[in-house]
């Protein structure tokens, strides 16, 4: 077994092909961490200073190999990063049931499928941290995209349990929850057809589109990248980070402090409901 530089950390972040992903691993690549960033089919281009693994957050064999692969190759895994996700739209009445448990299976058991690989080598050197890339549209049931909501909404609160059993062990968990970011998350994502009979045709399709114009418009995903270092280097992070305009980060507050009521019709307003 090979020991890596006890001065350099060594992280494991999935879903690194793109996006948020491959920001946060080049990034800290740049700032003298050991990375290794994972695809279902990884292809490395020019520009990317990690090394890539296969690995595939829905089947279990391929963690188990990525992770030993690690171990073998350092001695030791540090970081764990669970940002894989795929992206899921369509009016609930309408969504294909196969098409949720695909969210659930990427987006949910991914990261604890993940949790589960790494936990004894972090165990074992009592010493470790997990950060979960959730979403701020885990906070509330977002009209179209509530099956995505839903997975990111029980990431953040199973995690919270998680964080305070494994506390006893000296490993760490916290969760960072992204607004809207400008990748490619808009074209992988899953959206239900617009059925030419559906009653929510008109409306289902207004929505699309504002959504896609949030993506478009989101910010530069090295600001992911720089939250996700600062996470790192604060000796004991907080259990929830939420990184995005400040609108976004604001509808969070909004919810706890309004009712009920009024709160669903600001959300009803804004994508014109």
């Amino acid at each position: 077994m090979k020991k890596g530089n006890s001065s350099e950390k060594i992280v494991l972040i999935t879903g690194a092909s793109s996006g948020i992903g491959k920001s946060i691993a080049n990034y800290l690549s740049r700032h003298h961490f050991k990375v290794y960033g994972t695809s279902r089919s990884p292809q490395k281009s020019a520009g990317e200073l990690f090394t890539f693994l296969q690995l595939d957050v829905t089947r279990e064999d391929t963690i188990k190999l990525a992770v030993e692969d690690i171990i073998a190759r350092e001695g030791r895994l540090d970081i764990l990063i669970n940002n894989a996700g795929v992206g899921i739209t369509g009016p609930l009445e309408e969504t294909p049931e196969e098409e949720i448990k695909k969210a659930f299976e990427t987006n949910y058991y991914g990261p604890l499928r993940m949790i589960k690989n790494v936990l004894p080598y972090m165990r074992d050197r009592k010493s470790g941290l997990i950060i979960n890339v959730t979403s701020i549209a885990g906070y509330m049931g977002l009209p179209y995209r509530g099956i995505y909501s839903a997975t990111k909404g029980a990431l953040e609160i199973t995690a919270e349990a998680y964080r305070m059993e494994i506390a006893q062990f000296g490993i760490t968990m916290t969760n960072v929850a992204p607004g809207d970011f400008a990748t490619n998350i808009a074209s992988g994502r899953y959206h239900a057809p617009v059925l030419p009979t559906s009653p929510y045709k008109k409306v289902y399709g207004e929505t699309l589109d504002l959504m896609n114009e949030h993506v478009s418009a989101g910010q530069d995903p090295e600001l992911m990248a720089k939250a996700i270092l600062k996470i790192i280097k604060d000796p004991e992070p907080k259990v929830h980070y939420r990184v995005g305009e400040m609108l976004q980060k604001v509808s969070i507050m909004l919810k706890a402090l309004l009712p009920d009521k009024l709160y669903e019709k600001i959300l009803m307003k804004h994508y014109k409901l």
